[in-house]
C-alpha cells in the first residue's frame, strides 16, 4: 500500500499561536456525540466517559450496544485538518497491514473515518484493552523491545508514505533571540502577584537558563548537522504507548505525523520515557538499551544518533514553551511537567558526554 499524501513536518512543540484550549472547545455535548456515533452504526450509546490523559483535543471512553469504542474530538487547531487527519488515519491502517501494533479508525456508513458534526471533527476507534506504563517501570528486554519497535515504525513509514526528500538543512535556535524570550518570561514570572511556588521556581530556572544559554552558545548546531529527515509519527512517549501483557498493544495518537531529522525522534522519545518523573534525571541504563536496540534496526547509525542528540539538548536549551503557555496565554495544562523538563536540561549540561555516550556509543 501506498501513502501519497504528503504532509508538511509536525512542529517539535505544541502551537504557541492558538488561544487555549480551555477557552474555545467545551466538552461535546451529548446530542453531538450521539449523533456522530449514529453515522458509524454501532448501535444505541450507554455511556461516554471522557479519558483525562492529554494535552490537546478530547477523548471519550464510548460504551454501545455494540461494544466499546474511543470516540476522538480533534479540537487543537494544529490538528483539526481533515486532509492531515485522512492521512495519519491511512498511515495507521496501512502500518496495521504490516503488523505494527496500530489501531486504525473505524469508516462510518459513507465509508469515512473522519466525521464532521456540529462543527467539529471525530474519528472512532476499537477501544484497546491495556495501560500506560513509565519507561522507567520496563525491564531491560522491554526497553530493547521499545527501541526496536521505534526503529521498525519509522522502517515501515518509509514504505507507507510518500518518498521524502533531504533538506538542505535546518536552521537551530538562536541563542540570541531565546535570552531575549527568557528575559522577558523572568519579567513576568518576577512580576506576578500573587507571587507564587511556580513563580518563584520559574524565575530561579530561567536566571539559570540564561547562564546556560551564555556558556553554551558556541555549541549551536550546524544547519548542515542534522541527521536524515524521514517520517515520524511526531510525540513517541509514554501516553501515546498502550501495554498489555508486558508488551505494547497500540501505538496511539498520530496527529504529528510528519516529516523530521527522524533520529531526533528516539532522543526526544528517550528523554520523555526514561526521566524520573520529578528530577527529570535520566535512566541511562535504560536509555543505552532502547537506543542500540534503534540502531539494531537500521533505523540509525551512532554518528546520526550522536547528531539527534545534540540538536535535540540544544533545542531543550532554547525552549520555553511550558513557560510561554503560563504567562503568555494563560495556559497552565503544561505547568506540572515544568519541575522535571527544567531539571531535566540542568542535569543534562552538566552530564553531557554520558548523556551522548548512553544514545551513541
Amino acid at each position: 500500500m501506498t501513502y501519497s499524501q504528503t504532509l508538511a513536518c509536525a512542529p517539535a512543540r505544541p502551537d504557541l499561536s492558538a488561544p487555549p484550549i480551555g477557552t474555545l472547545s467545551p466538552p461535546v455535548p451529548p446530542a453531538v456525540l450521539g449523533g456522530v456515533l449514529e453515522t458509524h452504526r454501532v448501535g444505541r450509546p450507554l455511556s461516554a466517559v471522557p479519558v483525562a490523559e492529554g494535552l490537546l483535543n478530547r477523548g471519550y471512553r464510548v460504551t454501545t450496544e455494540a461494544g466499546t469504542y474511543f470516540l476522538k474530538c480533534y479540537v487543537d487547531a494544529a490538528t483539526a485538518n481533515r486532509p492531515a487527519i485522512v492521512a495519519q488515519h491511512r498511515a495507521s491502517a496501512a502500518l496495521h497491514a504490516l503488523g505494527l501494533p496500530t489501531s486504525p479508525p473505524l469508516a462510518d456508513s459513507d465509508g469515512r473515518t473522519v466525521t464532521a458534526h456540529g462543527g467539529r471533527l471525530f474519528a472512532l476507534f476499537p477501544w484497546v484493552e491495556g495501560g500506560h506504563r513509565h519507561g522507567t517501570e520496563l525491564e531491560t528486554p522491554q526497553c530493547d523491545e521499545l527501541g526496536a519497535l521505534l526503529g521498525r515504525v519509522h522502517g515501515a513509514l518509509d514504505e507507507v508514505c510518500a518518498p521524502t526528500a533531504q533538506p538542505a538543512g535546518y536552521r537551530t535556535a538562536d541563542p540570541h533571540d531565546s535570552a531575549r524570550i527568557a528575559r522577558e518570561l523572568r519579567r513576568r514570572a518576577r512580576a506576578r502577584r500573587p507571587h507564587g511556588a511556580f513563580d518563584e521556581l520559574a524565575e530561579r530556572r530561567l536566571t539559570e537558563r540564561l547562564d546556560l544559554l551564555r556558556g553554551y552558545a558556541h555549541r549551536r548546531p550546524a544547519p548542515h548537522a542534522a541527521p536524515p529527515t524521514g517520517w515520524t509519527h511526531g510525540d513517541f512517549h509514554g501516553l501515546n504507548l498502550l501495554y498489555r501483557g508486558g508488551r505494547v498493544a497500540a501505538v496511539l495518537d498520530w496527529d504529528k505525523l510528519g516529516r523530521q531529522p527522524r533520529a531526533e525522534e528516539a532522543v526526544r522519545g528517550a528523554t520523555l520515557l526514561f526521566n524520573d518523573p520529578v528530577g527529570g534525571v535520566l535512566d541511562l541504563v535504560r536509555v543505552r538499551h532502547y537506543s542500540q536496540a534503534y540502531r539494531a534496526t537500521g533505523a540509525a547509525t551512532a554518528e546520526q544518533l550522536a547528531a539527534a542528540t545534540h540538536r535535540v539538548w540544544w533545542e531543550r536549551l532554547n525552549d520555553f514553551w511550558m513557560l510561554q503557555w503560563h504567562y503568555q496565554r494563560g495556559d497552565h495544562r503544561a505547568d506540572p511537567l515544568f519541575a522535571a523538563a527544567a531539571g531535566q536540561l540542568a542535569w543534562w549540561c552538566q552530564e553531557y558526554e554520558q548523556v551522548l555516550d548512553a544514545f551513541a556509543n
